[in-house]
């Protein structure tokens, strides 16, 4: 089960929020259930994108969940199983909710707040650290990242 969802990061400008909000950077998200969240900037939240990356990111025949957002529209014909909430309704209904990844979003954003303002030309590194730091938030990080530059670094060892 897995949780689709584009979220907008940038500059508090009064009145604007959402999708449409120039000048904002768009991030699609996907987050398993009881699992890890992949998150990257885009170029536009228009379907053919976003459908390009849940093809490549997420197996076929998964179920999905996200809003009602029309860009999830071409979800089933690529053979995924599709339900969506509509939030002007309700945020959940049983199964049926994308809560995890707004969970993420607002992670995301409390902790961007902090800097004060991020140079755009670095802000898919700062992402890329906040999605770690949301997937290993219950691990002793330090352990974490000795074992993931293990996997990467190679040590000389010398007698």
């Amino acid at each position: 089960e897995v949780e689709l969802d584009e979220s907008y990061f940038g500059g508090r400008r009064k009145g604007k929020r959402g999708r449409g909000a120039a000048g904002k950077v768009p991030v699609f998200g996907i987050l398993e259930r009881g699992g890890k969240v992949r998150v990257e900037v885009v170029r536009n939240v228009k379907g053919e994108t976003l459908l390009e990356l849940t093809i490549k990111k997420v197996k076929r025949g998964s179920l999905v969940y996200t809003d009602r957002f029309h860009s999830y529209n071409g979800l089933v014909s690529y053979g995924f199983r599709h339900k969506r909430i509509d939030h002007g309704k309700r945020f959940a209904n049983g199964k049926v909710y994308i809560n995890g990844i707004e969970g993420f979003w607002s992670f995301a954003k409390e902790r961007l707040m902090k800097y004060h303002g991020v140079n755009p030309a670095r802000f898919p590194f700062y992402l890329k650290e906040l999605e770690f730091r949301y997937n290993y938030r219950d691990a002793d990080l330090f352990d974490r990242l000795i074992a993931t530059l293990g996997e990467y670094a190679r040590v000389a060892v010398t007698e």
